[in-house]
């Protein structure tokens, strides 16, 4: 049984294996992978762990490029890392016309795979700009969470059916690693976030408490009012008083 069966994985627009043999030998081991998942746990941030899951794509699936696009509130996209202004642009057209492989795979969370850009008229506008640039194939992942799809792996390659079964069964293994560990890392950073929220607030509080002689709820009633008055957010009230000493309006 090929490794896309053992995983029991759809593909929209799947082929068979590629003639050139590319996914018979040199296919990374489970030692390998053990090693991604440490390197990903190890990641300083969001940033560097996306680094990590795009370097790890070069190298195991041989494709030309390769980028994660992220899911942000609404489902609006952000691009944290690709590999090079190509991956970029690609992302950047179907972000602003909002069809495409990549919004697809975001939209159903199931792996959209284009054999030939040259022949898959399904987003033709699209098709055309991607052949300009020297992409033939194709592979778009959904990085999925029990919360929901957090983005999409896209891989691309300048050879037409660059993609095999087992290269479409690596992505996906590797689209588990990195979905966790995007997944980790974003939680990390609302950890970090809020507490830096807080820090600032209660600095604020104590930059009103001395100044006009305020107990702690008070000085916190005040904050709220303004920053309910100016439509901001606490924390950035707090900084701007933290700043220039001044509330809002004052």
């Amino acid at each position: 049984m090929d490794r896309a069966a053992a995983e029991g994985v759809p593909v929209e627009g799947a082929t068979s294996s590629s003639p050139d043999g590319s996914a018979a030998d040199g296919l990374p081991t489970a030692d390998v992978f053990a090693r991604l998942a440490i390197e990903l746990h190890d990641s300083g941030g969001i940033e560097e762990t996306v680094d990590a899951v795009v370097g790890f794509a070069l190298q195991a699936l041989g494709c030309s490029h390769a980028g994660v696009a992220l899911a942000a509130r609404g489902r609006r996209l952000e691009i944290p890392a690709v590999t090079d202004p190509i991956v970029a642009e690609i992302y950047q057209s179907q972000m602003t016309r909002g069809d495409g492989p990549l919004t697809v795979c975001l939209r159903d969370q199931t792996p959209v795979l284009i054999a030939d850009s040259a022949t898959d008229h399904r987003w033709p506008e699209w098709s055309t700009q991607v052949g300009a640039l020297g992409v033939r194939s194709v592979f778009d992942v959904p990085l999925r969470t029990a919360a929901g799809t957090v983005g999409v792996l896209g891989l691309y390659s300048n050879r037409p059916d660059a993609f095999s079964v087992d290269d479409q069964a690596i992505a996906h293994i590797l689209a588990r690693h990195a979905s966790v560990a995007v997944a980790n890392a974003r939680h990390e950073q609302t950890l970090h976030q809020a507490v830096d929220a807080r820090k600032l607030v209660g600095q604020a509080m104590g930059i009103l408490m001395e100044r006009f002689d305020l107990d702690a709820d008070r000085a916190f009633e005040v904050l709220k009012r303004y920053s309910q008055d100016t439509n901001q957010k606490l924390r950035d009230v707090a900084q701007n008083l933290i700043d220039t000493r001044k509330l809002p309006g004052r």
